[in-house]
């Protein structure tokens, strides 16, 4: 163990690595703090650039892009009142008062404490929780495989929010998606049309950046005479030692419950925030100052956010089930480059695993210092028009999408895709269900056949299993809860 890490530790402070670190963090500040440019969308548009790094590197610039982007979004919900990322939503609550009376420095600092914490606190649970969740998976056998992808199709309840059916009707076109090509077991073709493009199914990347990428630009296109201006300005950034002790509590329990939310998987960064939020206002002894401009509401907000992130990857590199919308995006992602999350990674590269984990740390810090330097910077960067930005990060999207294999019919993919997923956001279909379902209908598929084949086509093999008839009912239970926490909603 100790020489995984002492390798680890190697891969991830080699000079390119640390520069790569650096360029995912600085990345991800300025894509959490754009409003309209999510974390989603940002680890997509850096799919291309570390297409072709190996593995390691380009693990750790995706891990850079995830936690700067988490803190990035504080920015812009303290400073515009408008979150850059959903998860940062929680934010404004008190974020936005302590910008509106001058202290948008002293609130973006206090983010990003809480941040630095809530991220080491989940990468410590991550370095002892993962590696012993996966060698509990290596028990699973195909039928186990089948029973974890459905319990993560489950999930598609969980992210679709309010819109259950929309969800459901998304995850059904992303399996039906995944099924296009070559069949797996007989090698027969399905939905080819005659074809020969089709033959080897969709791309992931040109899926992903269609579906998130271009989606989100066209929206934004479309709404750009609305553009945001700071009415504030920074002033009384530092915070006093009094101040720094007054969130130790708030980050104990953001970090808390952040990474309890984080690990279960289909919860996500927002439920997170606001529970936490709740929960310290609830107990708090100066409820009245909550809302107003309280910096412990920044604190556990933003901890909360943070703290989601180490947690949701527990099940992502263990399972292979995302933990939520981001860390489905970063597992299509994971795929992209030739890393394939499961129980396996932890036996078969050691050495990516420990250098992902060390690599971690090494953000937090790096997030702590460029975060400190975007106080000053943001401000700046908020003001480029979304006219400029948008065809940019366009250009971006289509150089990407063609990278991938030099080809035109991956941009021609990537756009239609894209109207695809504009589609579904004007109206209010989820974009994360499709992508659940193009990447766990393969792996439900393939291990399905491969149980039926070691049982004769006996189906009672589903339940047989201790392993598959847990993950069943939790599967059941999983659906079950949406579909009463959907009923309450609609109430």
């Amino acid at each position: 163990m100790v020489n995984y890490w002492l390798e680890g530790l190697k891969i991830a402070i080699q000079p390119n690595n640390l520069i790569l670190m650096l360029i995912g963090t600085i990345g991800g500040i300025i894509v959490g703090a754009l409003p309209g440019v999510t974390s989603s969308m940002g680890i997509i548009l850096l799919l291309p650039f570390t297409y072709y790094l190996d593995p390691k590197s380009a693990m750790l610039m995706l891990a850079g892009m995830y936690s700067g982007s988490m803190f990035g979004g504080s920015i812009s919900a303290i400073l515009l009142g408008v979150p850059g990322t959903p998860s940062a939503s929680a934010t404004l609550l008190d974020g936005y008062p302590l910008g509106k009376q001058g202290k948008g420095g002293k609130a973006i600092l206090t983010a990003l404490y809480a941040s630095t914490a809530g991220g080491i606190l989940s990468g410590i649970v991550l370095v002892f929780l993962a590696p012993e969740l996966a060698k509990f998976a290596l028990r699973f056998s195909p039928v186990d495989y089948f029973a974890l992808s459905i319990f993560g199709l489950t999930i598609i309840a969980s992210v679709s929010g309010r819109y259950l059916v929309k969800g459901l009707i998304a995850g059904i076109l992303g399996l039906f998606i995944s099924t296009v090509g070559v069949e797996n077991i007989r090698g027969s073709t399905r939905f080819t049309f005659g074809i020969p493009a089709l033959t080897a199914g969709f791309e992931l990347l040109p899926v992903l950046i269609g579906v998130f990428a271009i989606a989100e630009i066209l929206l934004e296109l479309e709404q750009r005479e609305k553009e945001y201006k700071i009415q504030h300005t920074l002033t009384s950034s530092f915070l006093s030692w009094e101040e720094i002790k007054s969130l130790l509590i708030p980050i104990l329990v953001g970090a808390v419950i952040g990474i309890t939310i984080g690990i279960i998987p289909g919860t996500g960064g927002t439920i997170a925030t606001y529970l936490a939020y709740n929960e310290l206002r609830r107990w708090s002894k100066n409820k009245q100052k909550f809302g107003k401009g309280a910096i412990e509401g920044v604190a556990v907000v933003e901890c909360a956010n943070n703290a989601v992130t180490g947690g949701a990857l527990v099940p992502t590199l263990a399972l292979g089930v995302p933990g939520d919308v981001v860390t489905a995006v970063m597992l299509g992602a994971m795929i992209l480059i030739g890393v394939r999350p499961g129980p396996l990674l932890f036996q078969a590269r050691p050495d990516l695993i420990y250098s992902f984990f060390a690599g971690w740390f090494i953000i937090q810090f790096m997030m702590l210092g460029t975060g400190f330097i975007s106080s000053l910077t943001a401000p700046y960067i908020l003001k480029i028009p979304k006219n400029i930005l948008m065809p940019i990060v366009l250009v971006f999207a289509i150089i990407g999408s063609f990278a991938i294999r030099n080809s035109l019919y991956d941009v021609a993919v990537a756009i239609i895709f894209g109207l695809i997923g504009y589609f579904m956001r004007k109206h209010n279909f989820p974009q994360a269900p499709l992508v659940l379902g193009v990447i766990l209908g393969p792996m439900a598929e393939t291990n399905l056949n491969r149980a039926l084949i070691l049982s004769r086509n006996d189906w009672s093999i589903l339940v047989r299993s201790p392993i598959s008839l847990t993950l069943l009912i939790l599967s059941v239970l999983s659906i079950v809860f949406a579909v009463i926490s959907f009923r309450k909603e609609s109430k």
